[in-house]
């Protein structure tokens, strides 16, 4: 795997907010090209992920010129990508829009998302996909993202519409930090908790959606997988969030009056 040198985690004093594109692939040689090229005209810096893919995808992204391909010698999962992503774009952004690979987004849109940043405090944006039946989304899709939304805030997170859309803009300093341990499709439920719990402004645009053809649209989400990986994770943020959490501010409360204590008898310059 390509190495970025450690960003540096500070936002600029002042000046308009930087932008990276950061688009995970795995197995997707047919689109990735076409998206990755779209999202060129952005005019932002593009950062692919190759998580290990095995169908030409890497030969494909070669004839993408004016990107960074970073590569992960095997398949680590989604979330892991972004990271991989989201690391290497810090050190020359303050923000990551996150683009799928597999042709659903329009990169284009990003303009949208872009917009609706909040322009006093730092934010994460979710596309917000429209009119999802009428474009021939599968059952499964909106189904599947009824539950996700409903599991976003059993965990603590907000209220959403649209917790599954890989499309996204999320703030980079503050992504790095948390401590998200999902590296599958999991990582993007669990951010969106994190971000609750930072107080961070979390909003939704909208965006336009593409299904293609039945049978065109790949796929390499696995029910089975990924419910034992969401239930681990379930357990995981509840634990934190009902217990280590008022545990820790627990703590700070009572070790408060010592450091106040410290810092009146420390010696002063």
């Amino acid at each position: 795997m390509n190495t970025a040198k450690a960003p540096d985690l500070t936002l600029p004093a002042s000046g308009s907010p930087r932008f990276a594109v950061v688009i995970p692939v795995y197995n997707h040689a047919a689109k990735v090209a076409q998206v990755a090229e779209k999202a060129k005209a952005l005019g932002f810096p593009v950062f692919v992920v190759d998580d290990g893919s095995t169908d030409g995808t890497a030969e494909t992204l070669t004839k993408v010129h004016g990107i960074t391909v970073l590569t992960h010698e095997k398949n680590r999962g989604k979330g892991f990508a972004l990271l991989t992503g989201f690391r290497a774009a810090a050190a020359i952004a303050d923000y990551a829009i996150s683009i799928d690979a597999d042709g659903q987004h329009d990169p284009a849109d990003a303009s949208t998302l872009i917009a609706a940043i909040s322009l006093d405090k730092r934010s994460l944006i979710i596309g917000k996909r429209q009119d999802m039946e009428e474009v021939g989304s599968p059952w499964s899709s909106r189904k599947g993202r009824e539950f996700s939304n409903s599991l976003v805030r059993f965990c603590g997170g907000p209220k959403v519409t649209d917790s599954q859309s890989g499309f996204r803009i999320y703030p980079l300093p503050e992504v790095l930090k948390w401590k998200i341990w999902a590296r599958h499709y999991g990582f993007e439920i669990e951010v969106l908790v994190w971000a609750r719990w930072a107080k961070m402004t979390i909003l939704e645009a909208p965006i336009s959606v593409y299904y293609g053809a039945p049978g065109e649209r790949i796929t390499h989400y696995r029910p089975g997988k990924e419910f034992s990986r969401n239930s681990f994770m379930i357990t995981r943020l509840q634990l934190y969030r009902w217990w280590f959490r008022p545990a820790k501010v627990l703590i700070d409360w009572m070790i408060w009056p010592f450091k106040k204590l410290l810092s009146w008898v420390a010696p002063h310059d």
